[in-house]
């Protein structure tokens, strides 16, 4: 149910962690995936790693938050393949400042990437995807799109980000386009590993453990896959529990309601 053989896909900010991860299993499952980040000998070194195992990929350079870069992604895979069934908009940048220390330019450079890029993503990829019958967009969220996360601009752009998988899963439903987003907790890669926030977010975590990139990869690939045909419009939270009642969990702890 999850082999891409004959399918296309691209997966933005995938020169490294979580994209990287991304890109490639949908390549492993059977993809031919076009690569685009910003970070461009990461992505070249990706795509050229995938060719020399035997799987599909090319590396373009795309700014997500530019629509005529998009087009020009559209343009290189429709070329290439002919065809487009997989969008996934993992691309995303963090502030990690409070309200009153944002700059309104920096809150409009995290919106452009983080919400306008899959909005424009999603714009330019449809009518490609509907060409031949339909196809999955993935857009990456955070478990921070259900909480007042301390950083304003990447959690209301991760609000955002739902609030615009719901529309386009109604608006191209019709078109054979399945739309949902994958919500990540903590996933440590190389960027956050020595970050002072991990430790007090694993001890709060219910599984006690942060995720990898290829466990939120799976999930990615899933959603991209037949195996998911009968799923629109939702929201998948992949965060240890913590989402779930990770507070609730700590406050019945140390009231002596339960002992792990």
């Amino acid at each position: 149910m999850t082999n891409l053989a004959d399918r296309v896909a691209i997966v933005t900010g995938a020169g490294r962690g979580q994209g990287e991860a991304e890109a490639r299993l949908l390549a492993e499952a059977g993809a031919a995936v076009l690569i685009c980040d910003v970070l461009e000998r990461e992505g070249e070194d990706l795509a050229r790693a995938l060719v020399s195992e035997g799987r599909e990929a090319r590396f373009l350079a795309l700014d997500v938050a530019s629509k005529e870069g998009w087009a020009c992604a559209i343009d290189c895979v429709g070329s290439w393949k002919g065809r487009l069934d997989i969008l996934v908009n993992n691309a995303g940048i963090i502030n990690r400042k409070s309200i009153n220390d944002t700059p309104l330019d920096a809150w409009e450079r995290l919106m452009a990437i983080n919400l306008t890029g899959p909005f424009l993503g999603i714009q330019a990829a449809a009518p490609l995807m509907r060409q031949n019958g339909g196809g999955s967009v993935v857009n990456i969220s955070s478990n921070s799109a259900f909480s007042g996360h301390y950083d304003p601009a990447y959690t209301a752009s991760k609000w955002g980000l739902r609030g615009l998988t719901r529309t386009a899963a109604m608006e191209y439903v019709s078109w054979g386009i399945r739309v949902n987003s994958v919500c990540p907790g903590l996933i440590v890669t190389g960027l956050n590993a020595e970050a002072p926030h991990l430790k007090p977010m694993i001890d709060l975590t219910p599984m006690k453990r942060s995720g990898t990139v290829e466990e939120v990869a799976r999930l990615v690939l899933f959603l991209a896959s037949e195996a998911s045909s009968f799923i629109t419009g939702e929201d998948f939270v992949i965060d240890g529990g913590f989402t779930a009642g990770a507070a609730y969990r700590r406050v019945a702890a140390e009231s002596g309601l339960y002992r792990d």
